[in-house]
């Protein structure tokens, strides 16, 4: 699994429509962890666990996670299933 980054949870939950709270609770978590998984310590900062409950999360809402070779542009991103 490539590592995550916070602007890829950031725009993850933004494709939802879905706020902190909203994420935090589908992913089982605090919405302190939610919040420090996206500030600038990123989800390095957070466990293996609560990334993997993050990234389930929003996998289940419908959230595709790009790896940076997968983007014409070189970085990682994300997009919504087809």
């Amino acid at each position: 699994m490539p590592n995550l980054t916070a602007a890829q949870l950031r725009a993850a939950r933004a494709l939802l429509d879905w706020t902190q709270p909203k994420l935090a609770e589908v992913a089982k978590l605090s919405v302190p962890t939610v919040r420090r998984m996206e500030s600038d310590r990123g989800p390095s900062a957070s466990t293996e666990a609560n990334v993997a409950a993050v990234r389930r999360a929003l996998e289940e809402g419908g959230v595709v996670f790009l790896d940076p070779k997968e983007c014409i542009d070189g970085g990682a991103g994300v997009r919504l299933k087809k």
